[in-house]
């Protein structure tokens, strides 16, 4: 078996595959020199210079898997099906039988010859870190999850922080321009410049040019515009690649033959680069985050070792930005209407997501019981009372009907 990506969803697998029973040969590719670590807390303690070390703790002489760090994938040819196959990479042809890809994904970057940072690895964490000094100009493109979390660490190192965004809200892509507005009012409260509808051309030396002319000066430039997954080592695979891996909802990797739903049992995909399909939701879901990279890869190692298990988890995700812990569960993409819960200009407070009566999606902030008590009405589907859901007053679990 090879695991083909370091990151949390490979370390998990690997845990998986043995978990599972295979007994077997087992090999990580890692394009990082590091160990897998995790990247929630890149943009948290890590800028706020808590903690210099993610590092997932895992025993890798009881995992018995040979560790290939600083090394890349580079290609995959796929024998018969079942068959197996071999990953080319800079450290040579690995061979296979079992195949798990959790290469995750990359940053976007902007157009021009400025220096501009990301937030994807711990090396990149550190030095974004070693740039937020007292008094520094940080322009931040993107007012997103990363965004805002960025922001928030370098307004407490005392940077002059602005905050540029394209549409007309933070979180405008996430939740959407009426829910995302709320979280304008924290920005200026941290003293942070936030700046929506602003089109940025190119990054230069010294700051931002902007679409239709003007310029923001900044002595750093921080991009957090969303990551695609990286594929490119898969191209002319064999496999169906559209915007991820796609897969069943056992996460084994479909296809490109024509023929709809043909799948590969000896290899599967996980974490921010699988497309994997959601029965409950009626389509592929890609979803970016910890909690399926952390959970996922159990489903995918049982798929590959035979197993028949689906995955159909709800997302979920957090945040931790401008002194609030935001929380999101479910997935509003389809949903009919918003019920606000509480007064969103308060403190605490939640939004949910209906259709009809069912409960589709919740975000709250500073209010984890909304958020736990959601996720089980979200996960079993009961119908919800929409008048009791508006009412904070109300426990989520009591606005279920019946």
């Amino acid at each position: 078996m090879i695991v083909v990506g370091g990151g949390l969803a490979g370390l998990r697998a690997v845990e998986a595959l043995r978990g599972n029973g295979h007994e077997g040969a087992l090999t990580l590719v890692s394009a990082e020199p590091h160990p897998p670590y995790d990247r929630p807390p890149l943009s948290k303690a890590v800028l706020a210079g808590e903690t210099d070390d993610t590092t997932v703790e895992a025993d890798w002489d009881l995992l018995r898997c040979d560790l290939l760090l600083g090394q890349r994938a580079t290609g995959l040819r796929l024998d018969a099906p079942g068959r197996g196959g071999v990953v080319a990479s800079t450290a040579g042809d690995l061979p296979f039988d079992g195949l798990v890809i959790a290469t995750g994904a990359a940053p976007i970057t902007l157009p021009g010859d400025g220096r501009q940072h990301v937030l994807r690895t711990i090396d990149q964490a550190r030095e974004l870190r070693s740039r937020l000094v007292d008094g520094a100009r940080i322009v931040i493109v993107g007012a997103g999850w990363i965004g805002a979390e960025v922001a928030t660490a370098a307004a407490k190192r005392g940077c002059a922080v602005t905050v540029v965004e394209a549409a007309d809200a933070p979180l405008s892509t996430a939740l959407g321009p009426e829910v995302g507005a709320f979280t304008a009012p924290w920005y200026a409260e941290a003293g942070v410049e936030l700046r929506t509808g602003v089109k940025v051309a190119e990054v230069r030396d010294g700051g931002l040019l902007l679409a239709g002319g003007g310029r923001i000066d900044a002595d750093e430039v921080v991009v957090g515009i969303g990551v695609r997954p990286d594929l490119s080592w898969l191209d002319g695979s064999g496999l169906l690649l559209e915007r991820g891996v796609v897969t069943d909802g056992s996460f084994r990797a479909l296809l490109d033959d024509g023929e709809p739903g043909s799948t590969r049992p000896d290899v599967v995909a996980v974490g921010d680069c699988a497309a994997w399909w959601s029965a409950r939701y009626g389509r592929p879901l890609l979803v970016e985050h910890w909690d399926v990279a952390l959970n996922a890869p159990d489903v995918a190692a049982a798929a590959l070792l035979g197993g028949n298990a689906v995955y159909d988890v709800a997302p979920y995700f957090w945040s931790e930005q401008f002194g609030r812990m935001v929380q999101y569960a479910g997935n509003h993409a389809t949903s009919e209407r918003i019920v606000h819960r509480g007064d969103s200009s308060g403190r605490k407070w939640s939004v949910a997501w209906l259709t009809d009566d069912r409960l589709d999606a919740i975000l709250t902030v500073d209010r984890p019981r909304d958020l736990v008590q959601a996720k089980r009405v979200i996960a079993a589907g009961t119908p919800v009372d929409a008048a009791a859901i508006a009412d904070p007053d109300v426990p989520v679990r009591q606005a279920v009907r019946g």
